[in-house]
């Protein structure tokens, strides 16, 4: 819609006409026009396989707290920290506090690829589902869709 006709059209409405909206044409099924979200199933397909990948070296690699483990259970970072702040030295509770933080910081990431994997293929079966059905709505009806039925569509 141009300026100009939005302009005549709050004219009209403040005259008391009835304004209404057509949509000049909707694209073809299956069509992608200029701006659609455009995915497909073997680009999530390798987002996801890379996600994984990332899940499983950062899990190998990334655990200080566990790296140098003895019989005890512990790592040698926190076998480290647990020596200085048997000497007293601050430095001891620091590392232990660092260990702690980047042990949290790794699980974190580590649920984000892990959900990254996982959720890729249920998203697009969710979406794919319901396009289908906003699609089977519209095209059931005669004539354009009201505003109100695709105002709907945007809460």
């Amino acid at each position: 819609m141009a300026w100009d006709e939005w302009e005549r059209a709050k004219t009209a409405a403040g005259d008391g006409r009835e304004v209404t909206t057509r949509l000049n044409q909707a694209p073809a099924a299956g069509s992608a026009e200029d701006g659609d979200l455009v995915v497909h199933q073997d680009d999530l397909g390798a987002v996801g396989h890379e996600a994984a990948i990332l899940h499983g070296e950062l899990k190998k690699r990334a655990d200080i707290a566990g790296a140098g483990i003895d019989q005890n259970g512990a790592g040698s970072t926190m076998r480290a920290a647990a020596a200085l702040k048997s000497r007293n030295l601050a430095l001891g509770a620091e590392l232990e506090l660092t260990v702690e933080v980047w042990t949290s910081q790794v699980k974190y990431v580590l649920q984000a690829c892990a959900h990254i994997s996982n959720h890729l293929d249920y998203s697009k079966k969710l979406h794919a589902q319901e396009d289908a059905r906003i699609a089977a709505e519209l095209t059931g009806r005669t004539g354009p869709p009201s505003v109100s039925a695709l105002n709907d569509y945007f809460k």
